[in-house]
């Protein structure tokens, strides 16, 4: 009996892993690209059982037109889950940031993220064979329980994924359609090549360029020592199929990541000033 999973951002990184992994494991994947050409390349790639959705997830009209043609070919048979992937990394100082910036960043993450899952929720509801009701995936991020320096719209993003999450697990109880949200630490993914043009020159002569640099490090030196995407592939499975799954699987690089929420603010923003060498006024 076949079972379909719709994969958003399924071009690289985790949607592409993960739509990897769910096609070993005998799933049938409709993942989304933004450009036909990438929808070939991963079908090529994976296989047959990979079907392109070509929809950027920004674009409602063509998210409803996607959710039609997935109608059309699976028929009855609705879907055995929906994993939320698609997203982007801006970065940068929230008072240096343009507020294009600043809105785009929710744009694809979060609104974009609300209206695939309003699009899907009628396949869902139907389930894998009415086996059981569909369900949702959503891929957070370590920033959606703690706002780092220069990642506070990502981190505001991602926080509001996972407050929608709750309140969708909590709405959606009445069709029985489930709502799991994975939160990982650094993955080895292109995203922060994808990060919104954050470079020394685009935040020069402000005061936090100095900072900038410190941050630029941090990131490229966290994606060398991110986690295998195999691990979040892995995960994204076990939430999908296990009886009972947990609501958030944290993904943590380190201890560090582990118990950061949990110390005090005041204690963490000295260790973070230490790290980023900012001259704190009292």
């Amino acid at each position: 009996m076949e079972k379909f999973v719709v994969v958003t951002g399924a071009s690289t990184g985790i949607g592409y892993d993960s739509s990897r992994y769910l096609i070993e494991k005998g799933y049938s994947v409709f993942g989304s690209v933004r450009k036909a050409a990438d929808g070939e390349r991963v079908q090529a790639e994976l296989g047959e059982k990979f079907i392109p959705l070509n929809f950027d997830v920004t674009d409602y009209e063509a998210i409803d037109a996607a959710a039609e043609q997935v109608s059309q070919r699976i028929g009855g048979s609705g879907l055995f889950g929906l994993v939320n992937n698609a997203g982007i990394a801006v970065a940068g100082p929230l008072l240096e940031m343009s507020m294009e910036d600043f809105k785009w960043q929710f744009e694809v993450n979060l609104f974009g993220l609300m209206a695939v899952t309003k699009a899907f929720i009628p396949l869902l509801k139907k389930g894998a064979q009415a086996e059981r009701p569909g369900r949702i995936v959503n891929i957070s991020s370590v920033s959606g329980q703690f706002s780092f320096p220069f990642f506070g719209a990502y981190a505001g993003s991602k926080y509001g994924v996972e407050a929608v999450s709750d309140a969708l697990r909590r709405e959606l109880m009445i069709y029985g359609i489930d709502v799991i949200v994975i939160g990982p630490g650094s993955v080895k993914t292109p995203i922060w090549d994808k990060r919104g043009g954050v470079t020394d020159d685009k935040f020069k002569d402000t005061d936090y360029e100095r900072q900038i640099k410190i941050m630029e490090s941090i990131t490229q030196q966290g994606n060398e020592d991110g986690m295998p995407v195999e691990r979040v592939s892995e995960t994204i499975f076990t939430a999908l199929t296990h009886a009972s799954p947990k609501t958030r699987y944290g993904l943590y690089n380190d201890i560090t990541q582990r118990i950061s929420r949990f110390l005090p603010a005041r204690l963490m923003d000295r260790q973070i000033a230490k790290i980023f060498k900012f001259k704190v006024k009292n």
